[in-house]
């Protein structure tokens, strides 16, 4: 009789646990699907962020002297073929020409006059006096003149000024095309285009900043998504905190959740520190010559970048820092829930095992976790307004030339995870001292 009651318990307790265990299994698969996605659009945002940034870097615009090249080109092509000229505009510059060809006739009038002394310049003297007509060549002048205006305003004659001015141009655009860097910058150009299937910069940068605006709100949402699926677990906690016989199982599947922010927030990016000068705008020649979206810096890095980057140096003190970081605030936080769950679940020995007990509630003291949420924050708000500040002192506005800077530095949502995993990890570690059926201290 009290076997079959035994068995009628477990039954009864049996079912609880399951229902439990299937629901939070189902919202585990979405976070860990809204973890995925997360991961894989942050690493997709930052490849086409550093591609971005490559294209518009500052050495491919403003520092490029094929860019001024085509700016200046583009000028003068216009100035000179559409030039223009008034009626009163085309008579004071006849005029302006007479006057130069009549001070040329006088000037050569005044070297025949001069005294020869050898006999061949005394023939070509008395020759030219004897058969040049001065008097008539001036009254030829206006229409000389004339004669000259109207073949500065021919189209022909347009187009070949034109390439007269640009001839230095082409010569020193030429000049760089020799360099190497040169080849080298010109071959990841065109490679940029092939892989996005775009056969100029402004083609490529509308497909680039498309793409990253949907990404954007994209990793928002999957970033919500698994916040929202943290917020129901505690509020299965909220609402079985009387139930003690489901509190081992919810708490471990707890940990699973934990898991998984703990893996978003350490490999999706963190800050993003994006400085650019947003448009340089100046008068030549009458006319504006524009360069937008300069790329000064950029950088997007999540925590294990940042641990793979200081570990990869070959300074000794960077190296530490990186182990210190890759210890305290990556392998504890792992060590630290793992040790939870062998605590609830493993038998009393193992659980009052020091090491598992150490790790279970003790080891918090010793986690950076919390500490990097803060220093990254920290780091933020000073990169921020150290930016602002030298961005600023770049900014100039009058007739003549414009500089607008712009400073996107921004925190990303791997910060959000990161911060979301270290919160909940302090909950869960409150829950269990509360339900352990073991010795806390």
């Amino acid at each position: 009789m009290e076997t079959q009651k035994t068995h009628l318990t477990d039954r009864k307790s049996f079912l609880p646990k399951f229902l439990l265990i299937l629901s939070l299994a189902a919202l585990l698969l979405a976070e860990g699907y809204f973890g995925l996605r997360l991961h894989q659009l942050s690493d997709q945002q930052e490849r086409i962020k550093e591609d971005y940034s490559d294209i518009n870097n500052i050495t491919y615009g403003l520092f490029s002297v094929q860019q001024w090249k085509d700016n200046v080109s583009r000028i003068v092509h216009h100035q000179v073929r559409n030039l223009k000229m008034t009626k009163k505009q085309k008579k004071i510059l006849q005029t302006e020409v007479q006057n130069v060809l009549l001070a040329l006739i006088d000037k050569a009038e005044a070297l025949v006059n001069k005294p020869k002394k050898t006999i061949s310049g005394k023939i070509q003297k008395f020759a030219i006096r004897n058969f040049v007509n001065s008097d008539s060549i001036r009254a030829q002048v206006p229409a000389f003149a004339k004669k000259i205006i109207a073949e500065v305003d021919n189209p022909k004659n347009k187009r070949q000024l034109s390439k007269m001015a640009m001839g230095e141009f082409n010569e020193l655009a030429n000049e760089e095309k020799l360099d190497s860097a040169f080849v080298s910058n010109g071959a990841s150009i065109r490679a940029m285009y092939k892989k996005y299937h775009v056969s100029s910069t402004d083609a490529l940068n509308k497909n680039l900043v498309q793409t990253l605006s949907n990404i954007r709100g994209k990793t928002y949402g999957y970033s919500f998504g698994m916040l929202a699926c943290v917020v129901v677990v505690l509020g299965f906690w909220w609402g079985l905190r009387k139930r003690s016989d489901l509190h081992v199982t919810l708490f471990v599947m707890s940990l699973l959740f934990a898991f998984i922010l703990l893996a978003v927030g350490l490999t999706a990016s963190m800050i993003e520190v994006d400085a650019r000068i947003r448009s340089l705008d100046f008068v030549l020649l009458g006319e504006h010559v524009v360069f937008k979206d300069q790329v000064l810096f950029f950088q997007s890095k999540s925590i294990m970048d940042v641990v793979k980057v200081l570990i990869s140096q070959p300074g000794i003190d960077s190296i530490l820092v990186g182990v210190l970081i890759l210890v305290f605030s990556i392998l504890f936080p792992v060590v630290k829930l793992s040790s939870t769950g062998i605590h609830l679940l493993g038998n009393k020995k193992l659980a009052e095992n020091k090491v598992i007990k150490y790790f279970a509630f003790q080891s918090g003291k010793w986690s950076m976790a919390d500490v990097i949420v803060i220093a990254i924050l920290m780091a933020y708000i000073g990169l921020n307004g150290l930016l602002e500040g030298q961005l600023q002192a770049l900014n100039i506005k009058n007739d003549s030339l414009t500089i607008l800077t712009t400073n996107n530095t921004a925190l990303q949502p791997g910060y959000i995870i990161f911060i979301s995993f270290v919160l909940y990890g302090l909950i869960l570690s409150t829950i269990l001292k509360f339900i352990t059926p073991h010795d806390a201290h």
